[in-house]
């Protein structure tokens, strides 16, 4: 395990909406570099940049032409290189997004799987043996190659599914995982990962790290297998490496390898009923909605048996948002964003800021959809640092950006928030730097839930020797402690009296 990670805080940064600096309209990495400070002064020590490398940008970059060039709209893989350096001055570690089940359809791999003629990538991906031989169950094109077969798709039609094998075979075109073919694909990822390893990143978040190997088990225990032998040349190889899973089901992925999985916001799940739990009959009852009156019983049923199964493996990382997920602030005002970062901050894991998620950045409702965005595109809007034009983004027309910003009058800004003491920016600056001071607040410090009742407030639990308090509802709150305690830090109105904890409406404290 890094040890590093025991003490990060990460902050995701999309890089087409962060800082322009050539006045194209995208963002770029000497925009990243500029920036630095500002992710040192928010206390995040590790950055996780989306997809940097060349691309035609049909699914914003997760559709990969070359892994191993930067996109040129970004800058050059010695710019790239000299972020890792100046990070790495300011105390920053830096993983790079690996997107192992696919390529764009303009590779080299793929063109030359494409051909007629036998060659080295012919086996690279997934195809049948006929272009009128379809896939059962799986997205599939047929008709776009010079090879008489179909090809898999592993999400998009720009997307060709990279073949890592069949655990469970019924056509004569699948092959095992433990071919030679589908050996070289996964030696053709490590690869990749050591070129940048070696000029200076510090791992990788992987992308739909569960779809590798296809007609896998209900334990996924082919694609788990990759994922361990890769763990292994890590571990060889690049011990202070990281590697944090898109799969959302830590029980698995930190078996197989994984360092830290995302608790992402899946319809149902314990997340879900946190911050977006609008889709229940009778009205939006997130447990951090105000007027919600959720139930934080639904939150803790669904992630304490994952917690407690996987607390000796590795980490579950608990996100403010992501670039496929509606920002929180699209059902979350500021005074429960402050409470909610608060819970996401303090609980174990590795946490995730989303870039603007620290200023209650707007998801931008009926957004034109860019490079694949979709539903996701409102979430993806360019940084607002400050009230000059395209709000200090970029110096270019306002119609060319990559997105239009927030239109908003009262669109908030880094620079706003930064002269207000009591904004959700310096909100935040507070709880990283709580985090950050208090070993009963690292990733893998002790957990313990001290109260939780269905459908009552507050939520109550206990990191290390430190006791943490939540009440989100607009009504007052109150809790027993063990013993007489202080205040360590508060948000709200946080009354101790002897062994009692009076908690006034949309409060937060940590009591020391």
């Amino acid at each position: 395990m890094p040890a590093w990670l025991k003490d990060a805080v990460f902050y995701e940064i999309y890089p087409q909406s962060f800082k322009d600096t050539n006045g194209d309209g995208i963002g770029d990495l000497e925009g990243i570099i500029e920036k630095l400070n500002y992710v040192t002064s928010l206390g995040c020590n590790a950055l996780w940049i989306n997809p940097c490398f060349d691309s035609p940008f049909k699914d914003a970059g997760y559709d990969v032409r070359d892994y191993k060039k930067v996109a040129p709209r970004y800058g050059t893989n010695e710019d790239l290189y000299r972020l890792f350096d100046e990070a790495h001055k300011r105390g920053i570690h830096v993983l790079l997004d690996l997107v192992p089940g696919h390529t764009s359809e303009e590779h080299e791999w793929f063109l030359e799987s494409k051909k007629a003629e036998r060659n080295q990538y012919s086996d690279r991906y997934v195809w049948t043996k006929s272009a009128f031989q379809g896939i059962g169950g799986r997205p599939y094109i047929g008709g776009e190659a010079d090879r008489d077969g179909c090809y898999m798709l592993n999400f998009f039609k720009c997307q060709p599914a990279l073949n890592y094998g069949f655990l469970k075979r019924t056509e004569d075109w699948q092959m095992a995982p433990d071919e030679p073919a589908c050996i070289e694909t996964k030696e053709a990822m490590k690869d990749i990962m050591r070129f940048w390893l070696d000029k200076g990143c510090d791992g990788f978040r992987v992308d739909m790290a569960d779809s590798l190997v296809k007609e896998d088990d209900e334990n996924k225990s082919a694609t788990g297998a990759i994922w361990k032998n890769i763990r292994e040349m890590l571990d060889n190889e690049y011990p202070e490496a990281a590697l944090i899973s898109e799969w959302s089901n830590p029980v698995l992925a930190l078996k197989y390898g994984f360092h830290a999985d995302f608790y992402l916001d899946h319809h149902g799940n314990g997340y879900n009923t946190l911050i977006r739990d609008n889709e229940t009959p009778g009205g939006d009852h997130s447990f951090l909605k105000k007027d919600g009156n959720g139930d934080i019983m639904r939150f803790l049923s669904d992630y304490l048996p994952k917690y407690d199964k996987t607390r000796n493996d590795g980490y579950i990382s608990f996100i403010t948002c992501n670039h496929d997920t509606p920002r929180a602030r699209r059902t979350l005002g500021f005074d429960e964003l402050k409470i909610a970062y608060a819970m996401f901050l303090t609980l174990p894991g590795v946490p995730f800021i989303y870039y603007g998620d620290e200023i209650g950045m707007r998801y931008i409702e009926d957004i034109h959809t860019k490079e694949g965005g979709y539903a996701r595109t409102g979430t993806r809007t360019p940084m607002q640092w400050d009230n000059s034009a395209n709000k200090g983004f970029s110096t270019a027309p306002a119609d060319k950006l990559y997105l239009p910003v927030d239109p908003a009058d009262d669109a908030p800004t880094v620079a706003d928030q930064e002269k207000d003491p009591s904004s959700l920016l310096n909100t935040v600056k507070a709880l990283t730097a709580l985090r950050r001071s208090e070993p009963g607040l690292k990733a893998d410090a002790e957990f313990e839930v001290i109260y939780a009742e269905k459908d009552e407030f507050p939520f109550v639990f206990k990191r290390g020797d430190l006791i943490i308090s939540v009440n989100p509802s607009d009504k007052k709150a109150s809790a027993t402690l063990p013993r007489k305690m202080e205040k360590a830090y508060e948000i709200g109105n946080v009354q101790i009296s002897d062994a009692s904890l009076i908690m006034g409406p949309q409060s937060f404290c940590v009591l020391r």
